[in-house]
């Protein structure tokens, strides 16, 4: 057993540290540069992206064209950079990254801001109805009286506060809609 986990300790690291690269070596080997500047950009990547791709595949001995390379990101990042795409990202969640251009931004990152407030709602929502839930099976397994009076208490208090997190919810995702 021992043996098997010094084995598999250094492949995981491995592993782990290939996955933080921009790109692996036989990636940096085979792109085609234009189509992988459109693809980083409809991924968010921020303009500093190429660096991290210019580091990983110096390790492999192969240099980047950056013309190629810009093209294929200044194209997707029209795409990107919409309305419409910024609701949708902060919807998913997603992080951004600063990548637009200033002439894109503001449109981008105001619906982002929308679709991102009604993420956080939505998490809110969820994340107070495990906590009802915990507190009900919490209940439920209580013999204690005085313990389940509290309980009680709680779970009417968390009612509330589940009616207020529904309520922001709807009002993000109205305001969401609006904006379409």
């Amino acid at each position: 057993m021992r043996r098997t986990l010094t084995r598999l300790v250094p492949l995981a690291a491995a592993l782990v540290l290939a996955g933080c690269a921009a790109m692996s070596a036989e990636e940096c080997r085979t792109a085609n540069w234009r189509d992988q500047g459109y693809r980083d950009a409809l991924a968010g990547q921020p303009r500093s992206h190429l660096g991290d791709i210019r580091e990983a595949c110096a390790e492999a001995g192969v240099r980047p064209s950056e013309p190629m390379y810009w093209e294929g990101w200044n194209q997707g990042i029209g795409q990107f950079c919409t309305p419409a795409n910024g609701a949708r990202w902060g919807r998913d969640g997603k992080s951004y990254h600063n990548s637009c251009p200033p002439e894109l931004e503001m449109g981008f990152l105001a619906r982002y801001r929308d679709g991102r407030t009604a993420w956080d709602a939505e998490q809110t929502l969820r994340r107070l109805q495990t906590e009802q839930g915990n507190k009900q099976r919490e209940l439920d397994n209580t013999k204690d009286d005085n313990q389940r009076k509290r309980l009680r208490e709680q779970l009417r208090d968390m009612d509330w506060r589940l009616r207020n997190a529904r309520d922001d919810l709807d009002r993000a995702e109205w305001r969401l809609r609006q904006g379409y």
